[in-house]
């Protein structure tokens, strides 16, 4: 069933959202960004297993960028900010597919520097986020996924062992509305509030979701919920 469902999501971008120059990394470009950089939307770029050290922004780009396998095609981020950040507006038809996010620090001064240790969303970005997993990151706020006034849709995506210094160890959102569906949220910590998901002002949807082990020294160790209504099934 895993290779079915890995199988399913890969064809679907590449059938509905490929219809322009597929770029392989590292056959083409020897870096993600790089790949990125020279794609325009309506591209795919397409990236073979491997450790990828590098820190990568869509910058804008309504593209797909699509992991061989996510357990073994990785973005490390070194420890050097937000693994990936969506911060131009990027509408849903922005990938990204079949990667293990990790080693994200985001613990800047000042905002959004110290947001999303493995993704960052703000700036109305609305991306497709499928077939991830996402661990081992650190920020302030948000260490797995932050969003702002963003709203990413999660499929298949496992968020564990993040741990932030304040709220959402997990996820930590505001007027935010995105629907998830299949994901895990565990094992992540919050110094504060919201160990699995910090929601503020935002009324996520949240479909066979499982939410375990997460842990909040304040409020909230799954779910910590301020001026939000989730809708939980």
């Amino acid at each position: 069933m895993k290779n079915l469902t890995t199988l399913f999501i890969s064809t679907f971008f590449l059938t509905t959202l490929g219809f322009g120059t597929i770029i392989n990394v590292p056959g083409d470009y020897s870096t993600i960004q790089a790949g990125i950089d020279a794609s325009s939307d309506g591209d795919t770029v397409l990236v073979a297993v491997g450790t990828y050290v590098e820190n990568i922004n869509f910058n804008g780009k309504n593209i797909v960028v699509q992991g061989e396998d996510r357990e073994t095609t990785i973005i490390d981020g070194n420890q050097n900010g937000s693994v990936v950040t969506f911060n131009s507006g990027e509408s849903s038809t922005a990938a990204l597919t079949g990667f293990t996010i990790q080693n994200g620090f985001a613990q800047g001064s000042s905002w959004p520097n110290f947001c999303g240790g493995g993704i960052l969303c703000y700036n109305n970005s609305v991306p497709s986020l499928t077939n991830l997993m996402i661990t081992g990151n650190s920020a302030t706020e948000g260490s797995g996924i932050y969003c702002y006034q963003s709203s990413p849709s999660l499929v298949n995506v496992t968020i564990s062992g993040n741990s932030a210094e304040t709220d959402g160890g997990g996820i930590w959102c505001y007027d935010f509305s995105s629907s998830l569906v299949n994901v895990t949220i565990s094992g992540n910590t919050a110094s504060d509030e919201g160990g699995g998901i910090y929601c503020y002002g935002s009324n996520p949807s949240l479909v066979n979701v499982t939410i375990s082990g997460n842990t909040a020294a304040s409020n909230g160790g799954g779910i910590y919920c301020r001026e939000s209504s989730p809708s939980l099934v």
